[in-house]
């Protein structure tokens, strides 16, 4: 069948009963345009409003998709980063709706980046920027973005991702661990709230498939020294401020002697 006949039935089912997920002219018409099939290696799967697996990355399924971009809410000639670049189908809707210059996205998987830009390519997608990159630091060099889409989840947004937002911006990701909501999060730290979802967690650099060792320790290590700095209470709080009030006391006599 015609890649385009399944496009127009892949959005008329989203925008229609019973799933009625889509809204947004902007979005759909994105959606219409953007031949998916160039992405996944099966037409007519490709359509199918079903989530896909390629090279270790879960690809997400068109009614996901469309949700992303409502709550995005981009504009023309955003300027957007994609954290994420998956297979790089994301990064082409966006494209569709702000131009693809203005699109830079971000994966922290080699193979991936570099099926990214294959796919981009040859859906006509060039001018889209996609580098290897451990998404959580984001693309400071390109920044500030509009729009930032974190197709990751997280319990909360990383800092470097926030001060990468323009004064105006917005970032979106899927907030939570094992029970996740997608949220919109402005410069300031206000909060939209949005439909559940079910996203896989954020990776830092050692956890992504392909890598030669697996490894959490740094987002492990990370994690222990927070919660050791916010769990003293009691008598090991008052040990940590015996031994400062001691030291703020031995200073002046050290000063002293050194005076003689």
């Amino acid at each position: 069948m015609d890649p385009a006949v399944l496009r127009e039935d892949m959005v008329d089912g989203l925008e229609s009963a019973p799933k009625e997920v889509l809204a947004d002219e902007a979005v759909s018409v994105a959606m219409r345009d953007v031949p998916r099939h160039e992405f996944l290696d099966d037409e007519r799967s490709a359509y199918a409003d079903r989530e896909h697996e390629a090279l270790g990355t879960r690809v997400l399924a068109p009614s996901t998709v469309a949700r992303l971009f409502q709550a995005l809410a981009l504009e023309d000639d955003d300027a957007v980063l994609i954290v994420g670049a998956g297979i790089g189908y994301t990064a082409a809707v966006a494209a569709e709706i702000v131009g693809e210059t203005s699109v830079h996205a971000v994966d922290i998987s080699r193979p991936l980046v570099i099926e990214a830009r294959r796919n981009l390519a040859e859906a006509g997608y060039e001018g889209v920027l996609v580098d290897r990159r451990d998404g959580e630091n984001g693309l400071p060099e390109y920044a500030p973005f509009d729009r930032i889409l974190l197709e990751a989840a997280a319990v909360e947004p990383p800092r470097a991702l926030l001060d990468q937002l323009a004064a105006d911006g917005r970032l979106v990701f899927p907030r939570g661990t094992q029970r996740q909501r997608l949220a919109a999060v402005s410069p300031d730290g206000e909060i939209d709230r949005f439909d559940p979802v079910a996203f896989d967690p954020l990776l830092v650099e050692g956890e992504q498939s392909g890598a030669v060792e697996r490894n959490r320790m740094t987002r492990e290590d990370r994690e222990r020294a927070q919660r050791r700095a916010e769990s003293r209470r009691g008598w090991e709080q008052d040990w940590i401020e015996w031994d400062e009030a001691i030291d703020r006391q031995s200073q002046p006599r050290s000063r002293r002697r050194r005076s003689r």
